[in-house]
């Protein structure tokens, strides 16, 4: 029952973030925390290094290396920082920090923020992206943001590039800390046949759904899974 609900919750993931570019962590990664602590941030990680080599195939056409390079160097502090965080955080800290996150990126999605995506913007956002996604597995959302003014192709195409990077850096972090071993694998390989059927059904159904529906959706989704992880700190 465990692996059926992981694998269900990594499906979803999978499937909004192969349609709108990025959600999967934000999703995923509280109601598998609830599931079994041992699935974040490792086992959600390898699962979205997956779906973000099959998404950069898929808009190979669109990826543009400009600004990306400039994230990707914000990424390497931010990595380290979020593996020291990880030597130190409590199980309710991290149930906290992962609700938090999730809030936070709702928020900043439902806002009307507009960041233009500057050099500085890119280093802030992909530190950013770098200490989120080590400690709690979600880095979408910083360089979503500052993306979000762009064409669907090139968001879906970009993030995904980004991310092959984001999630490597993360592993190698996870495993200098001991945090992704052999334990960590195992439980993951059940899900990352879910994590491609998502991707498949997105390809085939995307264009049915209104992004703008699928957007409130995951949306609503993030924020109960965030909500539930806070709350399942004080029951």
């Amino acid at each position: 029952m465990e692996i059926a609900l992981a694998a269900l919750v990594i499906l979803i993931g999978s499937y909004v973030q192969s349609s709108i570019g990025f959600g999967l962590a934000i999703i995923s990664a509280p109601l598998l925390f609830a599931i079994n602590p041992l699935y974040v941030p490792g086992p959600v990680t390898l699962c979205a290094l997956t779906l973000s080599l099959a998404n950069t195939y898929h808009h190979r056409k669109a990826v543009s290396l400009k600004g990306l390079q400039f994230a990707i160097a914000g990424r390497i502090p931010g990595t380290i920082a979020g593996g020291f965080l990880l030597l130190w955080i409590s199980h309710d800290a991290l149930a906290l920090w992962l609700g938090g996150s999730v809030l936070v990126a709702v928020g900043l999605s439902l806002s009307s923020i507009v960041i233009r995506p500057t050099n500085p913007a890119m280093v802030t956002a992909g530190f950013l992206s770098g200490f989120m996604g080590t400690s709690s597995s979600i880095g979408g959302p910083p360089m979503a943001l500052v993306m979000q003014h762009e064409g669907n192709d090139f968001i879906r195409a970009n993030l995904a590039a980004f991310f092959i990077v984001s999630c490597v850096m993360s592993l190698i972090m996870l495993t200098s800390i001991d945090r992704f071993g052999s334990a960590e694998l195992l439980i993951c390989l059940p899900l990352l046949p879910s994590t491609l059927v998502g991707y498949w059904l997105a390809r085939k159904t995307m264009h049915r759904i209104s992004h703008r529906k699928l957007r409130l959706l995951s949306l609503l989704l993030c924020a109960a899974a965030g909500s539930g992880s806070i709350l399942s700190v004080w029951l």
